[in-house]
């Protein structure tokens, strides 16, 4: 059996309109208001999934490494740490024994490497193997002018120098362990991956990272300016969607509002939220 627990790393800012693409503003600044320099609030939401004797924490968030350069572009704010919250779940960060990246943007890997006073750089989990995939690794590694600042190599190649990274094969539905499978994706970035977790209840959480990272995004449309291939983002939410079973949920990694939502197709056919809640709700219903 497995236990699901939220790890909120903090909140950060980034600018609407890359964050809803060609969508208008008129609209989507209802979904998720500004500030006076058009920057919206988002959170760093990651997972820790307990199985067995495996504790696997699923991202990261950015960490506090980055100077005030970096810091002034994202404004990074909030009482959330990553391992303060770990340790509200009763887990230190000695006893993760796996981090599961699914992509290396730094608000997604930032944390997974820490800087010590004498400016070394060290797995932030002394014991855990971290994981991710050759082919987004390789993407990242020599990263193309779109995606350059936010492959920051400080967060991840000291973990491949260490003998800390490990790769997990490209292929669609591949098993991470019994009832934790992954989904790969190529329009955020090459090669995302996303957990989809059984739940013992019934259903699965489909954590889709940042092919839906908020419930704002939902719709098709509603596509990131950050995304390297915006339509096969659009195609592989269709395909998710058409994946996913009526008791399956999302978890949204950068929603700070909304941790978890249910979908169905409205009278018009289009996917739209039936309903959200927190993981906790959700977890303490008996489907």
């Amino acid at each position: 059996m497995m236990k699901l627990s939220v790890v909120n790393t903090g909140l950060f800012k980034l600018d609407g309109g890359a964050m809803f693409g060609v969508v208008p503003k008129t609209m989507w600044q209802k979904l998720n208001p500004p500030d006076a320099d058009n920057l919206c609030t988002w959170t760093m939401r990651c997972l820790l999934v307990e199985a067995g004797s495996r504790k696997i924490l699923i991202d990261t968030g950015m960490g506090s490494k980055q100077g005030e350069r970096f810091r002034s572009h994202f404004h990074p704010h909030g009482d959330d740490d990553l391992l303060a919250s770990i340790e509200q779940c009763t887990i230190t960060a000695e006893e993760i024994t796996d981090v599961f990246l699914t992509h290396l943007h730094f608000d997604h890997v930032g944390g997974a490497v820490s800087r010590l006073a004498d400016d070394s750089l060290v797995p932030t989990f002394p014991n855990a193997t971290y994981w991710t995939n050759q082919q987004h690794y390789d993407w990242a590694y020599d990263p193309n002018p779109r995606e350059r600042a936010s492959f920051l190599k400080e967060n991840f190649v000291p973990l491949k120098e260490q003998g800390r990274l490990k790769m997990i094969d490209v292929e669609q539905g591949v098993e991470f362990l019994p009832g934790f499978n992954v989904r790969f994706g190529y329009g955020h970035t090459e090669a995302m991956m996303m957990p989809v977790i059984d739940l013992p209840s019934g259903g699965r959480l489909i954590y889709a990272a940042d092919l839906v990272p908020s419930y704002g995004h939902v719709g098709l449309p509603y596509v990131l300016s950050y995304d390297v291939r915006p339509l096969v983002t659009m195609e592989e939410r269709a395909a998710l969607y058409e994946f996913m079973q009526p008791d399956d949920f999302l978890f949204f990694e950068h929603d700070h509002q909304h941790e978890c939502a249910t979908l169905h197709r409205n009278d018009r056919g289009r996917v739209v939220i039936k309903e959200t809640m927190t993981l906790e709700e959700r977890l303490g219903r008996v489907v």
